[in-house]
């Protein structure tokens, strides 16, 4: 029985897409660096602000401190412009309204920066998560476990009975490395073919069967 999970927050909760496509792109034009498309940033993204930065950058531009200099034009930028086009997917504030009402804890760990996930989930969920976990200087990010476990500390969840679901591989291989069942969704940012390569326990192509899924469990 599922009684706790944990969901990514980008391309599961949140189409967040354009608007970090957006900030990127704006980065881009400053420096008269090429732009990406929108399918482009759907493959930067998921690893982290750090990574998203190198990823659209120009290859001479990917050092350590060049990536810091692009992300201290980018970040404010995109915390200003962060909710112009973001939306939540259709049906999953029913999905988490049904969860809720079913006695489901629920939190979130994302591998956006901390400073930013509290605010953007209260603003979209208000209310609906007690629990919710960013990226933290100086720790590492999804995949690697460790905020995923102090995470469940809090939550005071265990393995067997919590889930993990998110839209791409560094999810499902989070939930690998933390010990949990993984669920792939279909309406993010990924395909299934990346899902069941990287070998997720179950997959969900819409909130509704997410909903009927965990609760099955």
């Amino acid at each position: 029985m599922i009684s706790n999970v944990i969901f990514d927050l980008d391309g599961t909760l949140l189409n967040t897409i354009d608007d970090l496509a957006d900030a990127g792109n704006w980065v881009c034009r400053r420096h008269g660096w090429p732009t990406h498309t929108v399918e482009e940033y759907r493959y930067f993204v998921g690893n982290g602000m750090a990574k998203l930065a190198e990823r659209f950058a120009p290859e001479d531009q990917r050092t350590p401190d060049g990536v810091q200099a692009i992300l201290a034009e980018f970040m404010p930028y995109y915390n200003a412009h962060k909710e112009d086009k973001t939306a939540p997917y259709p049906g999953v504030r029913t999905l988490l309204e049904r969860l809720r009402g079913e006695g489901i804890a629920m939190a979130v760990l994302s591998n956006k920066a901390h400073t930013l996930v509290p605010g953007i989930m209260e603003g979209y969920f208000p209310g609906l998560f007690r629990h919710i976990q960013g990226a933290v200087e100086g720790m590492p990010t999804k995949p690697d476990p460790t905020l995923l476990h102090r995470l469940m500390g809090e939550m005071g969840a265990v393995r067997e009975h919590t889930l993990f679901v998110g839209d791409s591989s560094v999810d499902i291989r989070t939930a690998k490395n933390g010990g949990l069942t993984s669920c792939g969704v279909l309406w993010g940012f990924r395909s299934r073919g990346e899902l069941e390569a990287e070998g997720a326990d179950h997959i969900a192509q819409t909130p509704e069967e997410l909903g009927d899924l965990i609760l099955g469990l």
